[in-house]
């Protein structure tokens, strides 16, 4: 039997396709590592990577990303805050692109590990010898399951956290940010619950238009 055009219309996709969505990550390590694991367990299609330009400062990350903004429908940048001298110039040259996300934490991707423990506002400077990076490790490393922390060694990361804490952070991550923004001291906060969220939406069956 023929099939006239409005058969045709009834067969169309009830649902989108997901987006094709990159994230770019600074941290070749634990960062990297999560945020695929991440995608993993929300079951969606993400491509996570290392910016391929061998230069994991703020800035190239996101010449990394525009440069890329024709073959995504969204780009997440993942950067930590630290000491990056071009961070600002970063953030202006991202707002030339609607596609292009910034994750900031501050001041860095551990501290989102340390809110699975609780809410925590305590600023980290560089005291010494350590790093801002250093002493919230050395934070992290006072709970039992991380312990043995090792930014460089981290396997099963995202698994380990789930089930230690993972909801709180989530929950407590959103006020922290909120706060922060109110202070003008953005230092501890992190926008990683953003992507992740972003991740769980994708995960959901979009009803097409």
């Amino acid at each position: 039997m023929t099939r006239d055009s409005n058969s045709f219309n009834r067969q169309k996709p009830k649902f989108k396709p997901q987006p094709t969505v990159l994230v770019i990550c600074e941290d070749t390590k634990s960062g990297k590592r999560y945020l695929e694991d991440a995608s993993l367990h929300f079951r969606v299609t993400v491509l996570v990577e290392i910016a391929h330009c061998g230069k994991t400062d703020p800035l190239s990350i996101v010449k990394e990303a525009i440069s890329r903004q024709g073959k995504f429908d969204r780009i997440f940048c993942s950067i930590d805050r630290d000491t990056h001298q071009n961070f600002d110039e970063a953030l202006i040259l991202a707002k030339t692109s609607k596609k292009i996300d910034i994750i900031i934490s501050y001041p860095c991707f551990e501290f989102w590990l340390l809110l699975h423990f609780g809410y925590n506002r305590k600023p980290y400077a560089a005291a010494g010898k350590y790093s801002a990076g250093d002493l919230i490790i050395k934070d992290l490393c006072t709970h039992a399951c991380l312990q043995n922390y090792d930014k460089g060694n981290v396997q099963g990361l995202f698994k380990l956290m789930l089930n230690n804490g993972f909801a709180e952070a989530r929950r407590i991550a959103p006020n922290i940010l909120t706060e922060a923004i109110a202070s003008e001291e953005m230092n501890p906060s992190t926008k990683l619950h953003e992507l992740l969220d972003f991740f769980e939406k994708l995960s959901l069956p979009q009803k097409s238009g």
